[in-house]
């Protein structure tokens, strides 16, 4: 997919120094404009947050900073406590990271089914990782981590991803804001998969105080048992306390085969490489194109929040 990111002013064009510090890189990732989909909806702009771009590699950089300087601030976060969660995989590489770059010990709790690149990419950021089954998926790891933090409650600051609100405030400070500024004020539709559901509800907050009229579309997998990492089938798991299914004006199932589908052919006919609910959400945005009034124009955004080269294991590269 001919896609170009729309370029902000570089640190030394604005008399800033060059160098930064690894926190200080995350968030600021560039809008990649995707130009394929615009020959069949030719009155549609798509739009994605390429948000491999962050120092960790996902989305989850942005949630992850904002959850332990919220830890920090409040003191429950202290020099000798170990950071603590259940992951499918990128927050969890998000808290490895900032965790060794901050000094402070973390201890994960993931599904065996993870991907073998995430799993190596914990391995490598020195995170302490326990494996849980993976047919119990994000659900069994979140139980294990509040065994773990109950047994020690002195020991672990107990991040809580799903429920706590500094997840979808990073991006009600961060990530709506550039879309807001990338596309001047132009986006018409939000598209975003439902994980924690703190990418959806933080930037949709936002944006529809920015502008009421923007819908928020939000996009989860089509049943229980599929194969769309990072992603949550709400009506049978167990749901995020941050979550208000209020918030979307519309929500949308993607079947697993139909995101495998779409990640094999950007790759190999537009040289994108993509993660698999990236490719969740593009399907996503052609059926809300496809559902538009005829001649309606808009511009929708979506949320790109990973990269392929996290699943490059997986069988469905090998298949047609």
């Amino acid at each position: 997919m001919a896609s170009k990111p729309i370029i902000e002013e570089s640190a030394h064009c604005a008399g800033r120094p060059l160098g930064k510090g690894l926190v200080d890189l995350v968030g600021k990732a560039p809008l990649l404009r995707l130009d394929s989909l615009n020959a069949e909806f030719p009155n549609v702009e798509f739009y994605a947050k390429a948000e491999w771009a962050n120092p960790g590699g996902s989305v989850k950089d942005r949630a992850a900073l904002y959850m332990i300087r919220e830890g920090e601030r409040s003191g429950a976060l202290r020099p000798g406590k170990t950071i603590l969660d259940a992951t499918s995989g990128n927050t969890g590489i998000a808290l490895a990271m900032l965790g060794a770059a901050l000094g402070y010990a973390v201890k994960l709790c993931i599904p065996v089914s993870a991907s073998h690149e995430r799993l190596a990419m914990l391995s490598a950021l020195g995170a302490n990782v326990i494996l849980t089954p993976g047919e119990e998926g994000s659900d069994g790891a979140i139980r294990r981590a509040r065994e773990i933090a109950g047994e020690n409650p002195a020991k672990y600051f107990y991040i809580d991803q799903y429920s706590n609100p500094a997840n979808p405030r990073a991006h009600y400070e961060t990530t709506a804001p550039e879309i807001w500024s990338q596309t001047n004020g132009r986006v018409t539709h939000f598209v975003a998969g439902l994980g924690t559901s703190g990418t959806f509800m933080g930037v949709t907050r936002r944006l529809k105080e920015l502008n009421p009229a923007i819908r928020a579309i939000s996009v989860q997998p089509d049943e229980p048992f599929h194969g769309l990492e990072g992603l949550k089938h709400m009506a049978t798991a167990m749901v995020p306390a941050i979550y208000d299914a209020s918030l979307a004006d519309a929500n949308l199932t993607v079947r697993t085969e139909e995101a495998f589908a779409m990640v094999r052919k950007l790759a190999r006919e537009k040289g994108l490489l993509i993660g698999v609910s990236s490719g969740a959400a593009v399907c996503a945005c052609r059926s809300v194109a496809e559902r538009l009034e005829r001649g309606e124009r808009a511009v929708i955004v979506t949320i790109f929040p990973d990269a392929g080269d996290r699943y490059l294991s997986e069988r469905f590269w090998k298949e047609e």
